[in-house]
């Protein structure tokens, strides 16, 4: 039985007893502090969220100690350009002390449960009146929707009637204008 852990953006395969390093935790030492699980591998494989939330996996800060110096040293040539610097990590020193899960047949049980639930209120809800049962024809398999209707086909406008001669007031529909004929060219002759 193990597991993969995640801390400080790296991830560690741990089984019961393992001691790990990885990146300063806030903990003092002889504290215990609770893993986030990636992948548990004990009967079966549990990788989904919801299954992951249900292990714990604990851990007892063992020390806090630095990493080795890692030497930087930065160089252009014929430029007159070095520069020397250093860096040690700050680390912390882990030992896992229990790997543990939820009970895994519980946890199906409710969830059949609550999936039996919201079936008998639909039914419920959408139980429809007696005079709709007889009305209705039997359904089968697929529900049956009425027919959406369909926008009535547009008309042409209804055209006005022809303008009389006296009534000036009205605005009488504008003829475009005659093209006039192209300019003949005389010869000079």
């Amino acid at each position: 039985m193990y597991a993969v852990v995640k801390s400080g953006g790296k991830q560690y395969r741990v089984e019961e007893g393992t001691v790990f390093v990885v990146d300063r935790l806030n903990a003092e030492q002889g504290d215990k502090i609770t893993l986030e699980p990636v992948m548990f591998r004990g009967d079966d494989v549990v990788v989904s969220a919801k299954e992951l939330e249900k292990i714990k996996i604990e851990a007892t800060v063992t020390e806090h100690l630095r990493g080795e110096k890692i030497k930087v040293f930065k160089y252009k040539a014929k430029k007159g350009y070095s520069r020397r610097s250093g860096h040690r990590a700050e680390l912390t020193k882990l030992e896992v002390t229990s790997l543990g899960g939820g009970s895994k047949k519980a946890a199906p049980k409710k969830a059949a449960a609550k999936k039996e639930e919201p079936k008998a209120e639909a039914a419920v809800e959408t139980a429809p009146d007696e005079k709709a049962t007889e009305k209705a024809p039997a359904k089968t398999g697929t529900a049956a929707k009425p027919a959406a209707k369909k926008p009535a086909a547009k008309k042409p406008a209804a055209k006005k009637p022809a303008a009389k001669a006296d009534d000036k007031t009205e605005d009488k529909p504008k003829k475009a204008p005659a093209k006039k004929p192209a300019a003949k060219k005389e010869d000079d002759n």
